[in-house]
């Protein structure tokens, strides 16, 4: 036990994020700030898609449920890492520990499927601009977004259920700064192979497939794009394409090593690096990536900017 804390027997000791570091705490500092900046980044960005009409679209509709899942994301993961480096009492719950692996998978499940959904929209947008109002319709988008939920909700809840009943034997120390499938698997003193396997194959579905579907999505589009004779359009385009590439590729890389790769073939230190890049760093880098090349959500924030400080004028005015 840590410090000398009184726990239950079926309660998990989170071992913290690189527990061998000598500057730990400048460490834990630096992730609270990453995390503080993509919790009011990605809250910016929801409320000026949902407080602007202008962007009440597919495209924006889809990128506030991406700044949706990746503010849950964070939060499900760094309060509980920095209450338990800060406070010392690094154990969680049996209980507390499904609700975090459930609720993490959950979200990086939708997360995969909204961002195929994302390139769907590119790609009819671009490549089928005419029958772009009928096929990305408001209730088929609004479909779609709440298969993406559900389809992640059934499959977390099922890989969540399962490997949180393997037996374990020995220390049930988590070498992580959460609780993840991958690490719990470690701990069981059962065979684990056969579901490491339904872990590839459920890999397979929820992240090469979609990954696929992405690329293919987007060599039409610029294949589409390099036949435009507008140069604005295809800037215009390839502006919006590179920004949700960019964010493709710092979700699916780190994802696809972690969980199609059986976890005896990784560390632990890999494990967090990669963990703390995809899921604490990548989520703050959304919302400049998607707002800093994007014309139509800089109006948007120069225009809530001008309200606040109208706002702000009037009433510190004094009335004549």
């Amino acid at each position: 036990m840590v410090g000398g804390n009184k726990s239950s027997v079926t309660d998990f000791i989170l071992v913290g994020l690189f527990p061998e570091f000598q500057h730990s705490i400048v460490l834990n500092f630096m992730i609270i700030f990453i995390y503080t900046f993509a919790f009011l980044g990605n809250t910016l960005l929801i409320v000026l898609i949902w407080g602007d009409s202008r962007l009440h679209t597919p495209m924006y509709i889809l990128l506030s449920q991406l700044s949706l899942i990746d503010l849950t994301l964070t939060s499900t993961i760094v309060p509980k890492m920095a209450s338990n480096f800060f406070t010392g009492k690094r154990t969680i719950t049996w209980i507390g520990c499904g609700t975090q692996s459930f609720f993490f998978l959950m979200l990086g499940m939708s997360e995969c499927l909204i961002l195929t959904l994302m390139a769907y929209d590119r790609y009819v947008a671009v490549c089928n601009p005419l029958r772009y109002p009928i096929i990305m319709s408001p209730r088929f988008c609004m479909h779609m977004v709440l298969g993406c939920w559900i389809g992640g909700s059934v499959s977390s809840f099922i890989h969540t259920v399962y490997p949180m009943h393997f037996p374990i034997c020995g220390s049930r120390e988590i070498h992580h700064f959460f609780c993840e499938v991958p690490v719990l698997i470690k701990l069981s003193c059962e065979d684990t192979s056969v579901y490491q396997l339904v872990v590839v194959v459920t890999s397979i579905v929820l992240l090469v497939v979609p990954f696929s579907l992405i690329t293919a999505s987007y060599t039409l589009i610029f294949l589409a794009v390099f036949r435009m004779n507008s140069v604005k359009g295809r800037k215009k385009t390839l502006a919006t394409c590179s920004s949700h590439l960019t964010v493709v590729s710092l979700f699916f890389a780190p994802n696809i090593f972690i969980y199609m790769t059986f976890t005896s073939s990784h560390s632990a230190e890999q494990d967090q690096a990669l963990s703390v890049f995809s899921n604490i760093l990548t989520p703050m880098l959304n919302p400049l990536i998607y707002s800093l090349r994007n014309k139509e959500v800089v109006a948007a924030l120069k225009k809530l900017m001008g309200k606040c400080v109208i706002s702000y004028w009037m009433k510190t005015t004094p009335e004549l």
